[in-house]
């Protein structure tokens, strides 16, 4: 049975991203609250949550509610903040193949709370602001249209680098989305240039200035992503900035020489 919301499109809108590298009680007890409304009794999440933690059920708590069911919001708030998003992608998992609702309803929650992870396959990835979500994924799409998967590869590793728990690799996300437009720009160019020399031998590659753009950011990686200097490490958002920066221009080259074929 569908909810008046969902009959006539209605939804809260999305909540800027506060929440990341936390799992706030609020968090834990909503991800317990959804579980339920997905079929899952106290028992079972309490049986995950005791793998996750190494501990052994409280076998004095017999009765699902409410003696399992504050086990279980006790077992929630003795995780580390990345073991709660452990146990999201473990009750994923016992749902593959058979439900969609638990990941759907995630991911509504996440939006509207703020968090910044999505379950995607049942694998929860770094979200980010709606207008990067849009760039790397249909900039994935268009690549993987195209039979690019090289690049789509690279696009897909510099998600999975800032997706990483509980130290997301911030330079590893900035190798593979630089390396993501060069793998295009080289096929672009039907050459094997460095994709800083790709820009200064073919100017019209980019439209300017956006080629500008290009090389700064070219130059940027070279700083930032594999010549790293003592004491300038760069923030997610940088790297964030650059995986986003790809996924636009990944997605315009690509459409740009398919125009041309």
């Amino acid at each position: 049975m569908t909810t008046f919301s969902t009959r006539h499109g209605l939804s809260r809108p999305d909540a800027e991203i506060t929440i990341r590298q936390d799992a706030p009680s609020e968090v834990r007890d909503a991800l317990a609250t959804i579980a339920y409304q997905c079929g899952f009794r106290p028992s079972a999440l309490r049986e995950v949550l005791c793998q996750i933690l190494y501990r052994a059920p409280d076998r004095g708590n017999w009765s699902e509610f409410p003696n399992i069911d504050e086990e279980v919001r006790g077992l929630l708030a003795d995780c580390e903040w990345f073991e709660v998003y452990d146990f999201v992608e473990a009750i994923a998992s016992r749902l593959a193949g058979t439900s969609a609702s638990f990941g759907e309803e995630v991911n509504r929650y996440f939006r509207v709370a703020g968090v910044g992870w999505q379950l995607v396959h049942g694998r929860l990835e770094m979200r980010g602001a709606e207008v990067f979500e849009q760039a790397i994924r249909q900039g994935q799409q268009e690549l993987h249209r195209q039979g690019k998967l090289t690049a789509a590869g690279e696009l897909h590793e510099a998600i999975q680098d800032l997706s990483r728990r509980p130290v997301p690799e911030i330079t590893g996300a900035i190798q593979h989305a630089m390396a993501a437009l060069e793998c295009v720009a080289r096929d672009a160019c039907a050459s094997k240039d460095t994709l800083g020399d790709l820009i200064r031998r073919n100017p019209d590659i980019f439209p300017k200035p956006v080629d500008q753009i290009v090389d700064k950011a070219w130059g940027y990686t070279s700083n930032f992503g594999r010549h790293l200097q003592e004491g300038k490490p760069p923030e997610f958002e940088e790297a964030e900035l650059m995986v986003g920066i790809s996924g636009v221009l990944c997605r315009y080259l690509a459409r740009r020489t398919a125009g041309r074929g």
